[in-house]
């Protein structure tokens, strides 16, 4: 099933029908649906597809030379092995020349690292030969920090060479529903929690009827998919997997201060500097600032990847529930009491994405959206704001215009004192600035608050938020 990437199609189909020479870069983290996108388009084209593996120079030529054979003759199942790269490469250039080819590297990266002449030589080949060919080029990777540094940074020898590139993001929470229209908001909403919008988990926890049912059998089960998911991608990406894994575990259980995170794996601090840097690059985790602000001694670090949020909130704390079969017995009061809990962060990013992506009627054009926290200086009480999107501009009275919101995902209505709450909390984040007052809730809200007539206050149920077109 092929969803949500009508944009990405869409570019890849009018760039290969200018039959020039094309050098498109695809990246994006692992299991965000690149190769599916890649196989989509090249469906019905003809097309030399190179899966580069974790292998030795040889293997990768072999691996090459039975993939320019494929195209060939695809009857034949053996060919010869081309003697170098630059022997393939420059038999794939010919074919091009005569007609349109689209010529993919997928998991450039392994080629790259198993060959490091391998940049330059397309270097060369593009400057002096597939400029002039019909060549569709598509360099496709996993590693974001490598395609970014070592493809499309300016000291590559292949920057300068691209002519287009796209950065495959998870799909947001209105295109994770498309998998599950029949399903309620909440539950959809659930679902882009626990998967994060990678279209593979969303496939993997096959929800058919119920979210209960689909989470015990493709979630707390040692044999599936998605149980042992988080180890495989860390023994896959990293030199290290038991300290990245150390370190993930101690951010999930409160640590969001190096120096905690340090004293809580027992890492010390300028390796724990190094691993957390790693992580961030893979999109697992994030070092967090109030919005507004510098990063400092207010910022933190927390789990921003849904899916590892998830995982490490419960599955290591019901192992032994999950290994012995008692998971389904235990399941209420284990889990369900606390995905409503474990929802909060996630319904302000679904919030978040609504405000910069669908709001057709927003009071300010938005800049950036994020979160704030902070202290009252009134009471020395720690608060914080779900929402503060900031406009793009000053208002006609020279005045900063934000939207604060608050976003909540609970088993009861929100009230008037959330309200004032909000409006309070915002003073403290600026006293000068005009607001307008978005309050999200999947429960609803109580009656004197809908009655409430103010111009800038809007109430957003969890159904627009999947309505809005």
């Amino acid at each position: 099933m092929f969803l949500c990437r009508d944009k990405e199609l869409d570019e890849l189909n009018y760039r290969y029908d200018s039959e020039k020479f094309e050098c498109i870069i695809v990246y994006g983290r692992r299991r965000v649906g690149k190769t599916a996108l890649i196989n989509e388009f090249c469906k019905d084209k003809k097309t030399i597809y190179f899966p580069a593996l974790k292998d030795t120079e040889r293997g990768n030529l072999e691996s090459l030379s039975a993939a320019i054979q494929a195209y060939k003759n695809p009857e034949m199942a053996e060919g010869p092995v081309y003697s170098s790269f630059q022997s393939a490469f420059e038999e794939i250039g010919m074919l091009a020349k005569k007609e349109r080819i689209i010529f993919v590297i997928d998991e450039y990266p392994y080629l790259a690292k198993s060959d490091n002449s391998i940049s330059s030589r397309l270097q060369h080949l593009i400057d002096l030969k597939w400029n002039n060919s019909k060549m569709f080029l598509i360099l496709c990777g996993s590693s974001v920090s490598f395609m970014e540094d070592e493809v499309l940074a300016y000291e590559s020898p292949l920057y300068g060479r691209r002519t287009g590139q796209i950065h495959l993001q998870p799909l947001d929470y209105k295109e994770t529903a498309e998998f599950n229209p029949d399903l309620d908001p909440v539950d959809n909403a659930m679902i882009y929690g626990i998967t994060g919008g990678i279209p593979l988990y969303i496939q993997q926890l096959g929800v058919k009827k119920d979210l209960r049912s689909a989470l015990l059998r493709n979630f707390f089960h040692p044999a599936s998919y998605l149980f042992e998911e988080p180890e495989n991608l860390l023994k896959q990406e990293l030199r290290e997997p038991g300290k990245y894994n150390a370190i993930i575990k101690a951010i999930a259980e409160g640590a969001t201060k190096l120096g905690d995170v340090s004293s809580k794996t027992g890492i010390e601090t300028a390796s724990c500097t190094a691993y957390l840097k790693t992580l961030s690059d893979l999109g697992i985790i994030k070092k967090e600032t109030p919005i507004g602000q510098k990063e400092g001694r207010r910022s933190i670090y927390t789990i921003s990847d849904p899916f590892f949020r998830f995982w490490y909130r419960f599955v290591p704390r019901n192992m032994g529930a999950i290994m012995t079969g008692r998971i389904e017995y235990t399941y209420q009061r284990a889990v369900e009491d606390y995905l409503h809990d474990f929802m909060g962060p996630i319904f302000e990013k679904i919030c978040g994405q609504f405000l910069m992506k669908y709001d057709s009627s927003l009071p300010i054009n938005l800049n950036v959206v994020g979160r704030w926290w902070g202290t009252d200086p009134r009471n020395k009480k720690a608060i914080e704001i779900d929402l503060i999107g900031e406009s793009v501009r000053e208002n006609a009275l020279q005045k900063k215009e934000y939207i604060a919101g608050s976003c909540k995902f609970r088993n009861r209505e929100t009230n008037m004192k959330d309200y004032k709450d909000l409006k309070e909390y915002s003073e403290v984040f600026s006293s000068e600035a005009e607001f307008h007052y978005c309050m999200f809730s999947v429960s609803g809200f109580t009656e004197d608050l809908k009655a409430l007539k103010e111009a800038h206050l809007r109430l957003i149920s969890i159904d627009r938020l999947y309505r809005e077109p």
